[in-house]
């Protein structure tokens, strides 16, 4: 009698400059000749993305759900890539797969998040949560987020990231099986008899005092403490101008923090208008929200990444990680260069007692463990399989 494999974890990457090479030989490492249930393929925007997923067909058997996303630069235990190319692998008895894709429409994009969380129909695992991955460039994050958590409700988590395109901010592409999309929610629902456990640290720091956001619609915010928000952020910087000094391409990250219960979820807010007197970002800022300006600095960043991976080991109940997928910010590979990266993911391999992780830097994080809207900014998550 054959006995079933047990569950299993691995990575691969690569930076191999042909794209079918390059997905095969990230696959091949991460596979190992097992059985791969699930594949997730994390590439740069630059390779011949078709090609790419050809490659990884090619490892991972016709059977394997694949889904995956552009970056701006992929992350795994061997190090980081800016034009390579991130795979994470899983299969054994024990795991439960199920993907779905939906377009996302730009006059409803909560119904696309919805219809790619349909991927859960009919899992019945003791541990579930649902990986999104997203177009990062369609706008109105927080609403594709809020459409899963509508379709699937409070049991379940969500955890992911938004596709980024090596900073060009043009196209960003989602895979699934063996096509590439754009404008399109991935869904990966995924079922476990072992336990599962998220991460979400930032490593920033409140700057006192807080602010109440008194008007404000989506990601605009119009009022900080009944004043014209643009007035009130280039006083707190002490900064004489105009919002294009405000938010200079070339200066510091300036994240808000949104307050919590467990804490803060990062808004960027990254443009202004000078004669509307006005912010925005690129998700939600609810009226009535207490805000504050946040610093950070390379430390700050480097312990948000060790606190995320042991906060996810920490839900494993007391369990090995088998490995962990994490979603970085794009915001944090600026912050972190000229050494920083290999900084952090050394920061990671400890925290994580060297077990394997692969992943992206994205243009916005997915995490909704419980309470918070789910989206985030300048944050890194991790989710750990046991």
């Amino acid at each position: 009698m054959q006995s079933t494999p047990h569950r299993w974890f691995g990575v691969g990457q690569s930076s191999a400059p042909d794209s079918r090479k390059a997905g095969a030989a990230a696959a091949a490492e991460a596979i190992g000749g097992r059985e791969a249930k699930a594949v997730f393929v994390f590439a740069s925007v630059t390779h011949d993305l078709p090609a790419l997923l050809k490659g990884v067909r090619m490892e991972a058997g016709p059977d394997a759900e694949i889904v995956g996303a552009t970056t701006m630069g992929e992350l795994g235990s061997a190090g980081t890539t800016d034009g390579g190319i991130a795979v994470a692998a899983l299969g054994g008895d024990g795991f439960t797969v199920q993907a779905r894709a939906a377009r996302i429409h730009k006059s409803d994009p909560r119904a696309a998040g919805a219809a790619a969380a349909e991927a859960m129909h009919g899992l019945d695992d003791e541990n579930q949560v649902l990986v999104l991955l997203a177009d990062g460039l369609s706008g109105q994050q927080h609403e594709i987020v809020r459409g899963a958590y509508s379709s699937i409700g409070a049991g379940v988590p969500l955890v992911g990231g938004f596709a980024a395109d090596d900073r060009q901010f043009r196209q960003t592409y989602q895979f699934i099986g063996d096509e590439v999309l754009t404008g399109a929610v991935v869904g990966l629902a995924l079922g476990s008899d072992g336990p599962i456990g998220i991460g979400v640290a930032h490593g920033w720091r409140r700057k006192e005092p807080p602010m109440v956001v008194t008007k404000a619609a989506g990601p605009h915010v119009y009022q900080l403490d009944g004043e014209p928000a643009l007035d009130v952020l280039l006083r707190r910087n002490d900064i004489e101008g105009s919002a294009d000094d405000l938010f200079d391409r070339g200066r510091a990250l300036q994240p808000l923090g949104l307050s919590r219960r467990s804490g803060e979820d990062i808004r960027v807010i990254h443009a202004g208008d000078d004669e509307e007197r006005s912010v925005w970002g690129s998700d939600d800022v609810p009226q009535g929200a207490l805000v504050w300006l946040m610093e950070g600095d390379r430390q700050s960043m480097l312990d948000g990444a060790a606190w995320s991976c042991t906060e996810a080991v920490a839900r494993l109940d007391g369990l090995p990680p088998l490995g962990v997928l994490a979603f970085d910010c794009g915001g944090r590979w600026a912050g972190l260069v000229d050494g920083g990266l290999e900084q952090e993911i050394q920061a990671m391999r400890t925290a994580l007692s060297d077990a394997p992780f692969a992943g992206f830097y994205t243009l916005g994080e997915i995490a909704r463990v419980r309470g918070a809207l789910g989206t985030h900014a300048l944050t890194l998550v991790t989710l750990a399989l046991a």
